[in-house]
C-alpha cells in the first residue's frame, strides 16, 4: 500500500483523505472497487493515473469553472506529509476545503447503464422524457442532467429528478449544479471527440468555496465517466470502454457475488492497468511515465 503511517481522516473505497487544517490531502490508492466491493488486488498506477487525469481537466477548465486543486507538488504539502513523497508523488493532491453539495451531478450524453433500464420501462431517464426508438448506446439529442443522492459507503446512490434535487439543496443551487455540469460535460465531450473518445456519461461533484460553486473531487476520469473509443462506435450494442469493465466482466463470469470477492488473475490486473494507461495517454496526449517508479503498489 505504500509507506503512509498516518491514519486518514476519511477512508473511501479507493481514496484516503487527510485533514491538514485549512486544506485536505486527497490520496488516490491503487485499490479498485466493483459492484460496491473493494477487490483484494490493486491495479498498478491506477491512483496516479486518476489523479493526473483529474489535474489535466482542472487545468484545462480553470477559466470555465473554479476547482479545488492547490498543488500536486509534494514539496508544497504540509510538513508532516513531505517525508512520504515516495508514495504520494503523482497520486495525491492538496486541495482547498469546500462546503460539499451532497449531490452526484451526472450528465448523460448517450443512453446506457441505469438510464437505459428506466428508458426501456417508461421512456424516461430520471424523470426526463426522451424520444422513442432509442437503443443501447444511442446518442441522446441533448445531454441531460440526471442527479443522484450520495449514498453512504456500501449503499447504492439513488437517481433522483431535478425537482427532487431542488427540494434537497434549493432551486438556486440545483440550477447552478445543472448549468455547471452541462457546461463542463459539453466542453469535455467536444475536446475528447478530437482525441477519438466519446464521453458517454460522467459524474461531477461540487462544493462552495468562499460562496462560489467549485469543481471538487475527481473529474472526467475512467472511474467517474464512461469513455468509449469513437472508432468502432455503433449504437445498438454495449460499447467497449476505458474503465474497469474488464474487471466487472471477469467477476460476473467467475463469481456468484456472495462472500468476499476472489483474487483477479494476473492478466486481468495487467490488462486493466493498461486500459487506464491508454486512457491517460489518449486524453492528455502525453506518454504515461510514472512520476516515481516506487508508486507501484507492493
Amino acid at each position: 500500500m505504500g509507506a503512509m503511517e498516518l491514519r486518514p481522516d476519511s477512508h473511501g473505497k479507493v481514496r484516503d483523505i487527510y485533514d491538514c487544517g485549512d486544506s485536505l490531502l486527497m490520496v488516490a490508492s491503487d485499490r479498485i472497487s466493483a459492484f460496491d466491493y473493494i477487490l483484494p488486488d490493486e491495479i498498478p498506477y491506477k491512483g496516479e493515473i486518476l489523479s493526473r487525469i483529474s489535474a489535466f481537466w482542472f487545468n484545462r477548465f480553470k477559466d470555465l469553472m473554479p476547482n479545488h486543486l492547490i498543488t500536486m507538488d509534494v514539496s508544497g504539502y504540509p510538513e508532516g506529509y513531505r517525508k512520504y513523497g515516495e508514495y504520494l508523488t503523482g497520486r495525491s493532491m492538496l486541495v482547498k476545503k469546500a462546503k460539499t453539495v451532497p449531490i452526484e451531478c451526472i450528465v448523460r450524453g448517450y443512453l446506457t447503464g441505469s438510464g437505459k433500464k428506466t428508458y426501456d420501462q417508461d421512456g424516461t431517464v430520471c424523470g426526463i422524457k426522451l424520444p422513442a426508438g432509442l437503443t443501447e448506446a444511442s446518442k441522446i439529442p441533448e445531454p441531460i442532467f440526471t442527479p443522484s443522492t450520495k449514498a453512504a459507503l456500501g449503499d447504492h446512490d439513488e437517481n433522483i429528478s431535478f425537482e427532487r434535487c431542488a427540494e434537497l439543496v434549493g432551486e438556486d443551487v440545483a440550477t447552478q449544479l445543472r448549468d455547471a455540469s452541462l457546461k463542463l460535460y459539453t466542453a469535455a465531450a467536444e475536446y475528447a471527440q478530437t482525441r477519438g473518445i466519446i464521453i458517454a456519461d460522467t459524474k461531477f461533484e461540487f462544493g462552495f468555496i468562499d460562496g462560489k460553486l467549485t469543481l471538487i473531487d475527481e473529474a472526467l476520469t475512467p472511474d467517474s465517466s464512461r469513455f468509449w473509443p469513437a472508432d468502432g462506435y455503433e449504437p445498438g450494442k454495449v460499447q467497449p470502454s476505458y474503465d474497469k469493465q474488464y474487471v466487472r466482466d471477469w467477476l460476473k463470469a467467475n463469481w456468484d457475488m456472495t462472500g468476499e470477492p476472489p483474487h483477479l488473475p494476473e492478466e486481468v490486473v495487467k490488462g486493466t492497468s493498461e486500459r487506464y494507461q491508454e486512457a491517460f495517454e489518449i486524453i492528455t496526449g502525453e506518454k504515461f511515465t510514472p512520476m516515481k517508479e516506487s508508486n507501484v503498489s507492493a
